[in-house]
C-alpha cells in the first residue's frame, strides 16, 4: 500500500494544560501505533502544527477524527501526499511544546510564528512546514 504524509495546523479552543497536552499525546500514541502511523505534533501558543504518515484508509480515518475533536478549530490542511518513505518513521507520535526562546533561536522562521502557527503564511511556502517539524522535532 502507498504511504499518504498530511500536514495540518489548527487552534486550540482554548490553552492546554501539560496535563491536557500529556493526555493528548498518550491517546495518539495508542491509535497510531494500532494503525501503522508516524508522525510529529508540534505545540504552541494555543495553536497545532502537526504531521502523519501511513497508509492512506489509516491517514483519512485518524484526519477525520482530528477534525471531529472538540479540542481545536480552524483546522487548515497544509499538506496531502504520496510519499515514497516516511520523513519520521521514529515515532508514533513525537511531541514537542516550543516555547518563544526556541522561536528566536530560529529567525528564518519568525515570520510564520506571530503568535502561533500562521497557517496561510506556513501554507504559502512549500516545504517550510516539513522543515520546521523536523527542526523543532530533532528528526
Amino acid at each position: 500500500m502507498p504511504l499518504v504524509q498530511l500536514i495540518y495546523v489548527s487552534s486550540a479552543c482554548r490553552e492546554l494544560s501539560d496535563e491536557e497536552l500529556d493526555h493528548i499525546l498518550e491517546s495518539s500514541i495508542r491509535h497510531n501505533t494500532q494503525q501503522g502511523i508516524t508522525g510529529v505534533l508540534l505545540y504552541t501558543n494555543g495553536s497545532f502544527m502537526q504531521v502523519i504518515e501511513g497508509e492512506e484508509a489509516a491517514i483519512e480515518e485518524t484526519y477525520s477524527r482530528i477534525c471531529d475533536d472538540d479540542r481545536h478549530k480552524d483546522i487548515f490542511l497544509l499538506s496531502k501526499e504520496a510519499i515514497a518513505k516516511r520523513d519520521f518513521p521514529r515515532w508514533a507520535m513525537g511531541f514537542r511544546r516550543l516555547s518563544r526562546g526556541e522561536f528566536e533561536s530560529h529567525p528564518a522562521y519568525a515570520p510564520f510564528l506571530p503568535d502561533g502557527f500562521d497557517a496561510e503564511r506556513i501554507g504559502a511556502q512549500p516545504g517550510v512546514a516539513t522543515e520546521m517539524l523536523r527542526q523543532f522535532s530533532g528528526a
